[in-house]
């Protein structure tokens, strides 16, 4: 009964998953959409993004068509982010320290919207690359959501400890529930890869409308919710891709601890239910499968209401079939995040306790040097 009250369960949380995963939206590897017409200003928010902006920089100017111009806003930099920049092809505008009440990127970005004068502004992380065709997908998509369009880019993943992301990387889409072609609940956007045109823009406030929010990606969607125009998410597949904290295990710390806990109470509540369903069962089937492995080594029985061995392996080869999965979609993980999948499990607890303790106890996070606050200002200033 127990084998089968514990097989049922971790069925269910699968095929959640499932649901969720089935039917994600990509952006296209191409479109037919004719670059003709709008043109698109490009605006890039760098802090010591010295490493990876020639890569970006060189992606843009591939593309086919339609950009006017690549503006690097130099967020304060301490390497040569700027000069980088500058022997890339963009025009460089230093953005200074951010006035009170403004985080630095939300800033940065703003800085570089009003320096731009195409009639679409695509705002860009340094670490992303874009593929040739992928601005004809973004405009394409565009087209038929003409809002805000959020694109999570695909995950390159490079040094072994980067794949310790993949937990993240799952969970944040899936809890989202922006993907699916039909996503329900509140709008949300990834702050990557944004395109929108400057009169819708303009129209919600831009980002000083979310100057001081932590998640200011998240915010700006729900401002063109409130302003009644569509947001749509997609992953980037072959189209953009991008190399996240490639400066070491403590910049994904740092940069999972700003956006995970914070991200959570963001999304719907259908989505975040089946998520963490299906973190809880691979949970279960990481201490389960130990401790009937355990017990069989050990040459005990196994205890009342583990579970049979036979259930763990099948449930092990399931789960960590299934994550294959899913990872497969969302970036170049190594095999062993998958086979192995209670170690980066251990990492996504360790990072996500830490992210909430930073959240909910010290209210505030580190990121690029700065202590950001995670205290909302009261009514008043947001509405000024």
């Amino acid at each position: 009964m127990a084998d089968l009250l514990i097989g049922a369960l971790l069925l269910a949380a699968l095929v959640a998953a499932s649901r969720l995963a089935r039917d994600l939206r990509t952006l296209p590897d191409t479109a037919e959409r004719r670059l003709t017409g709008a043109t698109v200003s490009v605006v890039v928010p760098a802090r010591d993004e010295e490493a990876v902006l020639p890569a970006l920089l060189r992606s843009v100017h591939r593309v086919d068509g339609g950009v006017r111009e690549v503006v690097v806003v130099d967020d304060a930099s301490r390497d040569a982010t700027a000069s980088v920049a500058r022997a890339g092809g963009a025009t460089v505008l230093p953005a200074g320290d951010p006035p009170a009440g403004w985080t630095g990127k939300a800033w940065a970005c703003h800085v570089g919207a009003l320096a731009t004068s195409a009639d679409l502004l695509l705002f860009l992380d340094a670490d992303t690359v874009l593929a040739p065709h992928a601005l004809a997908g973004l405009l394409a998509l565009h087209d038929r959501y003409p809002g805000l369009v959020s694109i999570q880019p695909f995950h390159t993943v490079g040094e072994p400890y980067e794949h310790l992301s993949a937990y993240f990387n799952a969970v944040s889409v899936l809890a989202s529930g922006a993907f699916r072609r039909r996503p329900r609940g509140r709008p949300l956007a990834f702050g990557p890869c944004l395109l929108t045109s400057r009169a819708h823009y303009e129209r919600v406030g831009g980002h000083a409308a979310v100057r001081h929010e932590i998640l200011d990606d998240v915010e700006l969607a729900a401002a063109y919710d409130r302003a009644g125009l569509p947001v749509r998410c997609a992953i980037g597949g072959r189209s953009v891709r991008m190399r996240s904290y490639p400066g070491g295990i403590r910049q994904l710390a740092d940069g999972w601890t700003k956006n995970f806990a914070s991200g959570a109470t963001a999304a719907a509540p259908g989505p975040v239910v089946a998520a963490v369903a299906w973190v809880i069962a691979h949970h279960a089937v990481a201490v389960g499968a130990l401790l009937a492995a355990w017990a069989l080594l050990a040459g005990h029985a196994v205890p009342l209401g583990v579970g049979h061995p036979a259930l763990w392996a099948v449930a092990w080869v399931a789960v960590s079939g299934q994550l294959r999965w899913v990872l497969r979609r969302l970036g170049s993980f190594g095999w062993w995040t998958w086979a192995l999948f209670p170690v980066p499990l251990l990492a996504f607890d360790l990072v996500f306790a830490r992210s909430v303790v930073r959240t909910t106890v010290r209210r505030s996070v580190r990121w690029r040097g700065r202590e950001v606050p995670v205290d909302r200002p009261n009514s008043t200033e947001r509405r000024a």
